[in-house]
This record gives C-alpha cells, sequence and structure tokens, in this order.
C-alpha cells in the first residue's frame, strides 16, 4: 500500500479487501443458519406465543432474502467484478433493485411490528387478547409485504435495467436526469426516511415506553408481594416478562446499532448528490454501514441463542441430527 495515501483512501482499500472474503463468509454461514433458525420456528417448540413465532419466522425470512438479494447477488458481484462483467449484458438490474429493497423494507419493519408487538403486550394489557393473535400477525405481516412492494416500485422507473457494478451511491446505472433531479432526489430521500430513520424513531420510543412500564410495575409488584408474603418469592411472571424484554432489546438494539452508519451515510450522501453538501462523510463510511447493515442479517439466531434455552437445544438436535442419522445408518 502507497505510504503517501491519505488515511481514508487506505482504510478504504483496507475495508475493500477485507470485504473480498468478508462477505462470501457471511453468505456462506447467513444462508444455512437462517434457513435453520426458520424451520426451528416453524416447528413451534420454543416457547414462544404464536404471534412472536410468526413475526421471528417473517423476519428471518426477509433476511434470508436480503442475503440473497444484497449480499450474494449485489454485493459480492461489486467486490469480484471482473468475474461478473457477463452481468453488464443482463438488463435485469432495475427489477433486482425493487426486489431487493422490497426484502430490505420488510426486514426492517417487520422489526417495528416485533417491537409494537411486544409493547402491547407488556405495555396495554386490554388490548393483549385482541391484538397479540396470531391472525393479527400474519394481516399485519402481509399489509407491511404489500405497502413495501408498492413503495419500492419506484427504484424500477428510476434506475435503468444495466447494472453498474459499483456502489456510488446506486448499483444499477443511472441516467443524468434522475441522478441530478431534485424530483428523484425527494423521492429516494423519502424512502430513506421512511427506511430505516423512522424505525429507529419507532424502535426507539417504543422501547423507551416499554422500560419505563416495566420499571413501575416492577417495583408495584414487588411491593406487594413483599406486603402480602413477607418474603422475596420468585415471580413467574415477572420471569416470563424479563426473557420477553431481554428478547425485545437484543433484537432492536442489534438492529439500531447495526444499521445507524448506514442510515447516516445514505441520507447525508444524497443530499450531497443535489447540493446540500452539510456534511461530507469518507467514503469508508459508506462500506463499513453495508457491512454492519448485512451483518445485522445474521445475527437473530445468536440472539435467539442467547436469550432463549429452549431455540439452543432445538438449534443443537438439528444441527447433531445429520450426524445421528449417519451413525445410526453405520450401525
Amino acid at each position: 500500500m502507497d505510504e503517501t495515501l491519505p488515511l481514508d483512501h487506505k482504510i478504504v482499500i483496507f475495508l475493500l479487501e477485507v470485504q473480498k472474503v468478508y462477505y462470501p463468509m457471511l453468505a456462506l454461514i447467513g444462508i444455512p443458519v437462517n434457513i435453520m433458525t426458520i424451520l426451528i420456528l416453524i416447528r413451534g417448540k420454543c416457547d414462544l406465543s404464536k404471534s412472536v413465532t410468526r413475526y421471528l419466522v417473517a423476519m428471518v425470512s426477509a433476511d434470508l432474502l436480503v442475503i440473497i438479494m444484497d449480499l450474494i447477488l449485489r454485493q459480492i458481484p461489486i467486490r469480484y467484478w471482473t468475474h461478473f462483467t457477463f452481468l453488464y449484458s443482463v438488463p435485469v438490474c432495475n427489477i433486482h433493485a425493487v426486489l431487493l429493497y422490497v426484502a430490505t423494507d420488510c426486514s426492517v419493519w417487520f422489526t417495528v411490528t416485533f417491537t409494537f408487538d411486544r409493547f402491547v403486550a407488556i405495555c396495554c394489557q386490554k388490548w393483549k387478547n385482541k391484538y397479540c393473535t396470531e391472525q393479527v400477525a400474519v394481516i399485519v405481516l402481509g399489509m407491511v409485504s404489500l405497502l413495501g412492494c408498492v413503495k419500492n416500485i419506484t427504484w424500477y422507473f428510476m434506475f435503468t435495467d444495466l447494472y453498474w457494478l459499483v456502489n456510488l451511491p446506486w448499483f444499477c446505472q443511472v441516467a443524468i436526469n434522475v441522478r441530478e433531479s431534485r424530483v428523484w432526489a425527494a423521492i429516494e430521500f423519502l424512502h430513506y426516511i421512511l427506511t430505516p430513520c423512522i424505525p429507529f424513531v419507532l424502535i426507539f420510543l417504543l422501547n423507551v415506553l416499554t422500560v419505563r412500564h416495566i420499571l413501575v410495575a416492577s417495583r408495584g409488584r414487588k411491593r406487594l408481594q413483599m406486603h402480602s408474603s413477607g418474603g422475596s418469592p420468585s415471580d413467574p411472571e415477572m420471569q416470563n416478562r424479563r426473557k420477553s424484554i431481554i428478547l425485545l432489546f437484543l433484537i432492536s438494539g442489534n438492529f439500531i446499532l447495526l444499521w445507524a452508519m448506514f442510515m447516516v451515510y445514505s441520507v447525508s450522501n444524497r443530499l450531497w448528490y443535489v447540493g446540500y453538501r452539510i456534511v461530507i462523510l469518507p467514503y469508508f463510511v459508506q462500506e463499513m454501514g453495508f457491512m454492519l447493515q448485512l451483518l445485522s442479517c445474521c445475527t437473530n439466531t445468536c440472539i435467539y441463542a442467547v436469550s432463549q434455552t429452549k431455540f439452543r437445544e432445538q438449534f443443537k438436535n438439528l444441527v447433531q441430527f445429520p450426524f445421528t442419522l449417519m451413525l445410526t445408518f453405520i450401525k
């Protein structure tokens, strides 16, 4: 590496080299792990309610689609562009973009719907029996998916059908009149506001309200138990609530941390392209943002394993099943 290069250039070169290993490894791990997670959750043996199971299955399924549409079909070809030059003659980039952004929107907004479901279950007991049901979960997830399709159809008209194989800032070729148009910039900026800016705010507010409710309810419940029993016996209700809260906070916290850098760069970069050069972030921020955002599609399984004992048991059994079957066959 040329020692005379600026530090930000050195960081970019380093990240691009890391991505050549990081992205394929992420795909090799993320696809089987997410498929296994879906299979485990569908079986319904993790002591989770049916509505929670629906949301988690939807989230993992959307993450799997993001891995396929973004990681495998976008980022890896960009990093190994010399091996994918044939894509220049495959005129489907705008269709690819629509599918990619629909999957991304679903992944993000499914996290919001799950957070809201847990907020209602914990903080709004009167609505719990009506809202936190499997039927409502199916309706909500279906509506979010439909709205995601409607919202992202604009990418089809904004992009051309030719691949660009770069991330500056789009991976499809864009006409100059679109690139410099304030109307299209406003539409694209609205996309970034809806995903992931608004989900950031909603998840943060819902978690703050949930924490506040839990603290107040916990103090009141402890005082009541101390007064009635004169001691501090274990409380199954609070233990179940604590497990639910851990799962909620790990999932929503994971989303906020891993999406923050990508969100900041996307908004500032689009503003820069139409002349609003308030903050100019170095290019390596975008590359780190992509790496962290795609990592978020592979971390939910780890979160379930950390917070759910039953899930760990089911995951272990599923991993051991091929070897057990092989030993049985040999015997």
